[in-house]
């Protein structure tokens, strides 16, 4: 886990940030100070403390040695790679899905990749597991299961999937595992609650081509739309903004085929791959 521009949002992180702040205010030190002391430089300090970096194995050391903590930074360390697979997802990525559980109705525009919540195992761990070490590609992997959940429980929502050519035919994974996701998306039409259809390559350019979108509605609450560009999640709750969503998702379904020629294509692009 590297830098970055915005600051992680995993509670382990941000717990060793504030905690680096407090012991280094209560010592009356300057982040110039302190990284002088410590032999690091104040940038490293400062990006520590405002959760934009993650702290080493041996930075956590000296803190302790310095602090004379009794080992409070090592343990805060452990705890974010125990939990590092949490600190990958993107901003806002956690309280959407927060809400996703709770929506009544879900619609969602996918461009590139087979939406999550419709991936098989297979696929999801050829995504995931890029550039992840084993064991967080394995956590990633059981998290996406189970949040499948919310499409095959009980109170399942009424989900809308519209999903541009493209997605079927990249091929993330080799053929079997392709052939076995468009197989289950397949499977996945036939349950009452899920409806998918394609936007064939034939639609040229469209609305759907500017980036993939969710929208969830609720029985008691506003709409919130979310959409992610560039590894940064965002999710926005401005009616206007949220009503504006709607207005394209309904637009874009108009180039899509309709559910029975959209299973026609998946049938198709899933007979190319052997």
């Amino acid at each position: 886990m590297g830098t970055r521009s915005e600051p992680y949002e995993a509670p382990a992180i941000q717990t060793f940030a504030t905690e680096l702040v407090a012991w280094r205010m209560e010592a009356d030190l300057t982040q110039t100070a302190l990284a002088e002391t410590l032999g690091y430089t104040p940038q490293w300090i400062s990006q520590i403390e405002s959760s934009k970096s993650v702290s080493s194995k041996t930075f956590a050391e000296n803190l302790d040695t310095f602090f004379k903590t009794n080992g409070l930074f090592q343990r805060l360390w452990k705890r974010i790679i125990d939990t590092r697979h949490q600190a990958i997802l993107p901003p806002g990525f956690t309280e959407y899905v927060e809400r996703e559980v709770e929506a009544s109705q879900v619609r969602i525009y996918q461009l590139t990749l087979v939406h999550g919540l419709l991936q098989t195992e297979s696929y999801i761990r050829a995504v995931v597991g890029h550039e992840q070490d084993p064991d967080t590609a394995e956590r990633l992997v059981a998290e996406r299961l189970k949040r499948q959940e919310v499409l095959t429980r009980k109170d399942a929502p009424t989900a809308w999937f519209t999903l541009d050519e493209a997605s079927l035919r990249r091929e993330i994974a080799d053929p079997e595992i392709m052939r076995e996701q468009l197989a289950h998306l397949l499977a996945m039409t036939e349950r009452p609650n899920i409806s998918i259809d394609i936007v064939p390559m034939s639609a040229k350019y469209y609305s759907g081509l500017t980036g993939s979108f969710t929208i969830l509605s609720f029985l008691d609450a506003p709409d919130v739309v979310y959409g992610e560009i560039a590894g940064q999640g965002m999710l926005i709750t401005d009616p206007r903004t949220v009503a504006s969503f709607a207005v394209r998702y309904n637009s874009l379904r108009g180039d899509a085929l309709r559910v029975e020629e959209s299973r026609t294509l998946i049938n198709s692009v899933m007979e190319e791959y052997g």
